[in-house]
């Protein structure tokens, strides 16, 4: 009886491990909303339950594990691999971030605001592509997020282009001309609530910081979605939209980029 006990115990642990590590992740890999609730919400509680430790975290000792000081693309691919093989993250990941690359070579932008930092890791993408003299400003809510964020963005070596601001996208638009002497942005680009997506391209356009030819990238407009957003850049007069089809960081779920170019 005992040894039918613990066959039968470790039979239902191989179960449990084989849902958790492969049959779960592989059936949400299609749907967005799945997919955000497994990896967002299930398994970085119990992840965090278990380590003791946060995903950022785990993230950062990742990339200090196996991404080359100095090397903004080795720091890149160390958080891909992390997100890929080990643990889900809310990147822009590797196939946006290659649509992200294209936009800020083709922008060449002097003045880059983001809207949600993480963990650095769109930060890095940026910073890496911009020319010696532009700047990079990056606002985080969360302030466990943006300690991270600035050890990995050290890390890659980017941190003479970045500034990292703590605090709220709200309370910080409004200030950024007169704390850093900023007449427009070049290229803005949102990651950060959804909910603030058309908020704050509002709040952007009342304070002038947008010119002619400016362009808004926003990530996530299909998973979990910024219909409000969509709706307004699509048809207001002052934006000549286009969708960038592509797949939710990481899984096999529509997500995609909306760049928007202002025309004042």
């Amino acid at each position: 009886m005992m040894w039918w006990v613990a066959v039968y115990g470790i039979g239902g642990a191989i179960l449990l491990y084989a849902l958790y590590r492969w049959v779960i992740p592989t059936a949400v890999q299609y749907h967005g909303g799945l997919a955000l609730i497994w990896h967002d919400v299930f398994v970085e509680c119990v992840l965090d339950t278990l380590t003791r430790s946060t995903r950022p975290q785990r993230l950062l000792a990742a990339v200090h594990l196996t991404a080359t000081r100095g090397n903004p693309r080795s720091v890149i691919t160390a958080i891909d691999d992390f997100c890929k093989h080990k643990e889900w993250a809310m990147n822009v990941g590797d196939e946006k971030g290659c649509i992200l690359d294209s936009v800020v070579s083709e922008a060449n932008p002097v003045w880059v605001l983001e809207l949600g930092t993480y963990c650095g890791y769109s930060t890095v993408r940026i910073a890496s592509l911009l020319p010696p003299h532009a700047k990079l400003i990056t606002l985080e809510l969360n302030p466990d997020y943006a300690a991270i964020a600035r050890q990995v963005i050290a890390w890659a070596g980017v941190g003479d282009k970045v500034k990292l601001i703590e605090g709220e996208s709200g309370e910080w638009i409004p200030k950024l001309k007169e704390q850093f002497g900023i007449a427009t942005f070049d290229l803005v680009f949102l990651d950060h609530w959804k909910n603030r997506y058309l908020h704050d391209t509002k709040l952007m356009e009342d304070c002038c910081l947008l010119r002619k030819g400016s362009i808004l990238l926003a990530d996530n407009v299909t998973c979990p979605g910024t219909p409000d957003y969509l709706e307004y850049v699509r048809n207001s007069p002052q934006y000549k939209s286009q969708y960038f089809k592509s797949h939710l960081e990481y899984t096999k779920a529509e997500d995609g980029l909306e760049k928007s170019v202002f025309l004042g």
